[in-house]
């Protein structure tokens, strides 16, 4: 089983910056897709930006200008750096990583941006 520890959630005000940090832990494949997930109260998670081992990126739409993605392969770290942030990013945000046959999901931190 891997196991994922976010941290760098918290209260921002609206134009502010905040980076997450997830640490993946366990028997984990070469190849493989970190990413995170946000969930508002009242909307379904969806994704907000991913990463395979292989430098592969995807966003979404709504944050493709004002997010960025990385890892460090070596620590099994995934990166997210959000820029320029908006009351509409609030959500709990996921860390996830896709092993192939399955995924694993981290606790979820607590992300605010106050008006």
């Amino acid at each position: 089983q891997v196991q994922l520890v976010e941290s760098g959630g918290g209260l921002v005000q609206a134009g502010g910056s905040l980076r997450l940090s997830c640490a993946a832990s366990g028997i984990i494949p070469s190849f493989n897709v970190m990413g995170w997930y946000r969930q508002a109260p009242g909307k379904q998670r969806e994704l907000v930006a991913a990463l395979s081992s292989g430098g592969s990126a995807n966003y979404a739409d709504s944050v493709k200008d004002r997010f960025t993605i990385s890892r460090d392969n070596a620590k099994n770290t995934v990166y997210l750096q959000m820029n320029r942030l908006k009351p509409e990013d609030t959500a709990v945000y996921y860390c996830n990583i896709n092993l192939g046959w399955g995924a694993s999901w981290g606790q979820g931190t607590q992300v605010t941006v106050s008006s």
